[in-house]
């Protein structure tokens, strides 16, 4: 099931998202203009847009207050996508050639640094300070997610508490982010702007550590990418953190997941190990566990459609398949 088919409250918004991204892309520059327009006709989930608009439909819904922070939220993912594309070296992502195979480094981080200042013009239009305030502070903790993934890479000492430290960082605050500043936007009283902050929190753990269980068991040609593609770069994910520390195979994982420069057929084995050793079940009930949580703050919300909607969508988080 796709994603958009849980969020019919949305659909018509998620549209005017869509248009003003293409606006938001338009650059004077036509490469600019090309390599921004690339990356956002890629497509994507839009979640980060959806839940901000939810969480403006859960409390007092209007258009013209969300869109701007709606398409902000998304632009500055989109910069974290492409950025992250250079880091990784990706040649691909969602099934196309990433901005950094097509025209490199360079052009690549300024196209980044271009869609990050795009969502910075559209926040200014709020008077709320928390909203800038929310959203430079996960800016912030981004990069620091960042930074310490790539400090920490090929590392086979890592333990839990540093993976959680990172996916939350790298992924749960923006979530967050999306629920708290959608409703911020639309006035919400602070008890329903926290209670979606942590059910966006919750959601966003629940979602990392289900695409790090999908990097080892997605269908590759649903994923957009090859599989073990974390094990390749050294990215320390919970199912290998289970699977090295349980496994009856743990030494010679150790040795595969600590080696820079891994043959297909290595990670293959590799990831074989993972499985074998019950790491995905724990994941998963890991991820069930952090979506019980989310699920649990949508009592402090009032009675509305969305609220129903988000309930869906959190059931959904474990049950994708890309």
């Amino acid at each position: 099931m796709k994603v958009i088919s849980l969020l019919k409250d949305v659909k018509n918004e998620l549209k005017f998202v869509e248009k003003e991204l293409q606006k938001a892309v338009e650059a004077p520059d036509p490469l600019l203009s090309e390599t921004s327009a690339h990356l956002l006709n890629a497509g994507g989930k839009r979640l980060r847009p959806a839940f901000a608009i939810l969480a403006g439909k859960a409390y007092n819904f209007e258009r013209e207050k969300l869109l701007p922070i709606a398409v902000a939220l998304e632009l500055i993912h989109m910069a974290s996508l492409v950025h992250d594309d250079v880091i990784d070296a990706s040649p691909t992502r969602r099934g196309i050639p990433t901005v950094k195979a097509r025209w490199g480094n360079q052009i690549s981080m300024h196209t980044g640094d271009y869609l990050f200042a795009k969502a910075l013009i559209l926040i200014s239009q709020y008077s709320n300070p928390m909203i800038s305030s929310v959203l430079s502070d996960v800016s912030v903790k981004m990069c620091e997610g960042e930074i310490q993934q790539i400090i920490s890479s090929f590392d086979v000492r890592q333990g839990v508490k540093d993976y959680f430290y990172r996916i939350k960082r790298k992924t749960a605050l923006l979530i967050s982010a999306s629920c708290q500043c959608g409703a911020l936007a639309v006035d919400a009283p602070m008890e329903v702007v926290k209670a979606l902050g942590l059910y966006g929190h919750h959601l966003g753990m629940a979602f990392q550590i289900g695409d790090d269980i999908l990097d080892l068991v997605a269908d590759q040609k649903k994923l957009g990418k090859p599989v073990g593609g974390d094990l390749r770069q050294g990215i320390i994910t919970l199912p290998i953190i289970y699977a090295l520390a349980r496994s009856p195979q743990r030494q010679r994982l150790q040795e595969l997941v600590g080696k820079r420069e891994k043959s297909e057929g290595e990670v293959l084995e590799a990831i074989k190990i993972i499985k074998e050793s019950g790491a995905v079940e724990y994941s998963l009930n890991m991820s069930n566990r952090y979506i019980v949580k989310a699920k649990k703050q949508l009592v402090h919300l009032p009675p509305a459609r969305a609220k129903d909607s988000l309930v869906v969508v959190a059931d959904y988080i474990n049950n994708r398949k890309y």
